[in-house]
């Protein structure tokens, strides 16, 4: 069930993103076992989007679940796209959080919700 959420997040993120006028160029892009969830483009950005899906805010907001660590797994995903396909755009790291369940769908985008140094 877990799994369903998070794949309708991710459905949901794109459809946002794509009306927002974003144009895609990668959804689950993996490097080793390092993913990011969905890659965009708009105007001189790439913009790296992490996807946090829950059923309620109880326990809190969805990006307050992007850690750390995931951020670090992104930068070097998002490092080594940046290599392979030579980019020489800026890159941005955006979250979309949602809450979605029977009753409501919130989404949140936070754009450069972090950055690679810090």
């Amino acid at each position: 069930m877990e799994q369903d959420l998070g794949a309708k997040g991710e459905e949901l993120a794109l459809d946002y993103l794509l009306n927002e006028g974003y144009e895609l160029k990668y959804k689950n892009w993996r490097y080793g076992k390092d993913e990011i969830d969905i890659i965009m483009e708009i105007e001189d950005f790439i913009v790296f989007v992490e996807v946090k899906t829950r059923s309620t805010a109880f326990f809190g907001q969805p990006y307050e679940f992007v850690g750390r660590s995931k951020q670090k797994f992104m930068i070097r995903a998002a490092n080594a796209y940046v290599d392979k396909y030579q980019q020489n755009k800026e890159i941005r790291f955006d979250i979309i959080s949602i809450v979605s369940n029977q009753n409501e769908t919130n989404i949140e985008h936070i754009a450069d919700a972090f950055n690679a140094i810090g």
